[in-house]
């Protein structure tokens, strides 16, 4: 009685568990992934101008 019980069981879990688990679809999308990558380079740009600025003025002290 013991293991009809436990084979009872076993089997009401696989069945309990199968229904469970469903289907799992993976596919590639259709359009391509875009990733926009938009980078500041103002900052370095500003650095650079205000680097040459001040050689150039210090080139040209008596016009300042």
């Amino acid at each position: 009685m013991v293991r009809s019980s436990r084979l009872a069981l076993a089997g009401a879990l696989m069945v309990g568990g199968s229904t469970l688990s469903g289907c799992i679809n993976v596919a590639a999308p259709e359009e391509p992934i875009v990733i926009e990558l938009n980078i500041n380079i103002r900052q370095e740009v500003i650095y650079r101008l205000a680097e040459d600025a001040a050689e150039t003025i210090d080139e040209n002290a008596g016009i300042f």
